[in-house]
């Protein structure tokens, strides 16, 4: 996997987390909010009818009251002697005195005429025959009007009883305080949107809004649906909602209306539920973070274990082809030293012939004497090479002795010495002088040194630097062989413990020498690493372990030891 794929992978494995969390978390948030403001609706709904009712009761009994009031003034008294004008200022004084919601008294014959009046204002001569309240008064017996202008210039309305006596009909009509009837209305005000009114059939105040306007404006609200008991209204005016509970008036046309502002009687569920946000938004960035960091944990040791897993995948591939090699090495050098044994021992036999001068003397003479040396040469180099083969395809078991690394690294570095003067190659050593020693086969670890530090001249060529370093590394040591060559390409690094792979020239390089290494490192329970870029030189970095691997009739004190 590529790094787009562990990324795309970790914010994937994010997202499953944040869903299976936070869902069923907004889902619960989301249930109990909404029972939550229900029911809270419901309350507020409940407590606004109960608050309409007990008005409802109270402007009731008050109308009631002035009705009942002025029944006992007509029944108690005779026309003469209401009619009689000191006796009425009695009267009114007295009921005046009683109760200060009546502003005037009149009595009215059976044309509309005022007979007797008692008040404020100057409506003796008035005659009411013309006016719709007083044909309601003659038919129904008792009107409680609308409030309206009239002969007196200002909003009010009045109540009025018929009274029959002894073949006289006539009426007792009082003007009622609409100062005080108004307050009775609007006391019940709550909060700064709070509001209570009456309306009549035409939505028209009966008494003052807060602000809804003044008495016989049109109200701000929708008409009601004519419908019995208390009925609650919803409404919006700009960006303002507005509830509302109305319920019609006993005696009148009349309807109360008490109007609230839900935010308003809302505002300790909405902090509630401001703060229950809060709290959530607080949880996600908290379950966010506790899943990033995990998810981040988690493909972090995914990646360190495909990588694990690819390093280890690479050296068995390396083992399996390292194994594969050696049996065709084996294979192929047996093959090969034969048809070599031949042609070396009729090289001699021609040699033997040539020496004891059978064949006399001459220029071809000479000819084949060449010949049979460039045979031997030739020989001899494929004899190396299939001996290297035997080796390479030998496992054979190392042995196991204390050994000095940093002194084994100087003896290696001293059977180079002519050849790096030769080259102009300075070879510098950063040896650990508290390197401790470790168990290992000391011959074969020198090869590796060897072969490693041989390729490093041959990167070179000429005019260059060679550092060979040792320190310690956990429980093991490590030694690193730097060289300023050429470099390695990108694309070659996996391939240099390849075997038979070579950069080098052909016929000046058998692939072999890196192939050795790894696999005697890999016996001696060792690895070896390369780091090299182009024009930037080449590193090798070998580590071994301080005690030895348990080979195969490896004894127990020396591997102990």
């Amino acid at each position: 996997m590529n790094a787009a794929s562990y990324a795309r992978l970790k914010w994937n494995l994010v997202l499953i987390t944040l869903g299976l969390s936070l869902i069923p978390l907004f889902a619960l948030g989301y249930v109990i909010n909404s029972e939550f403001q229900q029911t809270y609706e419901e309350k507020l709904t409940g407590n606004l009818k109960l608050m309409v009712a007990n008005k409802r009761d109270a402007i009731d009994m008050f109308l009631n009251e002035r009705v009942v009031q002025l029944r006992m003034l007509a029944d108690l008294h005779t026309f003469s002697q209401i009619t009689d004008q000191a006796y009425l200022d009695t009267v009114f004084a007295a009921v005046h005195k009683a109760s200060r919601s009546f502003i005037d008294l009149g009595v009215i014959d059976r044309n509309g005429r005022h007979e007797a009046y008692c008040g404020p204002f100057d409506l003796k001569e008035v005659n009411y025959g013309d006016e719709p309240w007083f044909h309601q008064v003659m038919l129904k017996g008792l009107y409680i009007s609308d409030v309206f202008m009239g002969f007196r210039n200002f909003p009010h309305f009045i109540i009025a009883v018929k009274r029959q006596e002894a073949g006289r009909t006539w009426i007792l009509r009082a003007t009622i305080d609409s100062e005080a009837f108004a307050s009775l209305v609007r006391n019940v005000r709550t909060g700064l949107f709070g509001d209570a009114f009456l309306v009549n059939a035409e939505n028209e105040l009966q008494t003052p809004s807060r602000t809804g306007g003044k008495v016989l404006s049109r109200a701000a609200i929708p008409a009601a649906q004519g419908t019995e008991g208390i009925e609650v209204l919803r409404w919006e005016d700009g960006d303002t909602e507005f509830i509302a509970g109305t319920t019609a008036l006993a005696h009148t046309n009349w309807r109360l209306v008490i109007t609230e502002n839900p935010a308003e009687e809302l505002s300790p569920l909405l902090r509630t539920r401001s703060l229950v946000f809060s709290l959530f938004a607080a949880c996600a960035l908290m379950i966010f973070f506790g899943a990033y960091v995990t998810v981040t944990s988690v493909v972090r040791r995914l990646k360190a274990s495909d990588r694990e897993r690819a390093a280890m995948d690479a050296a068995v591939m390396q083992s399996s082809k390292m194994a594969s090699l050696g049996k065709l090495a084996a294979g192929v050098a047996h093959e090969v030293n034969n048809p070599l044994s031949i042609i070396r021992e009729s090289a001699g036999w021609i040699r033997d012939i040539i020496n004891d001068g059978e064949l006399g003397e001459g220029e071809a003479v000479d000819d084949l004497q060449e010949a049979l040396g460039d045979i031997d040469r030739h020989v001899e180099r494929a004899r190396t090479v299939t001996h290297r083969m035997l080796g390479f395809a030998r496992r054979m078991e190392p042995l196991n002795e204390d050994v000095d690394v940093n002194m084994l690294a100087n003896q290696t570095i001293s059977f180079l010495e002519n050849e790096t003067r030769h080259r102009n190659i300075e070879v510098s050593c950063r040896l650990d002088p508290e390197l401790p020693l470790i168990t290992t086969d000391s011959n074969q670890l020198q090869q590796v040194i060897l072969n490693l530090l041989e390729n490093a001249i041959d990167a070179i060529d000429e005019n260059g630097a060679i550092t060979l370093s040792t320190r310690r590394d956990g429980n093991g040591i490590a030694m690193d062989i730097a060289d300023t060559g050429e470099g390695i390409a990108r694309e070659n690094l996996n391939k240099v413990f390849d075997p038979f792979f070579t950069t080098k020239a052909t016929g000046e390089g058998t692939g072999l020498g890196l192939s050795i290494v790894y696999s005697t490192l890999s016996k001696l329970g060792g690895t070896i690493n390369v780091r090299s870029a182009p024009g930037s030189g080449t590193e090798f970095t070998i580590r071994l372990p301080l005690a030895c691997p348990h080979f195969p009739g490896c004894q127990e004190d020396p591997c102990l030891e």
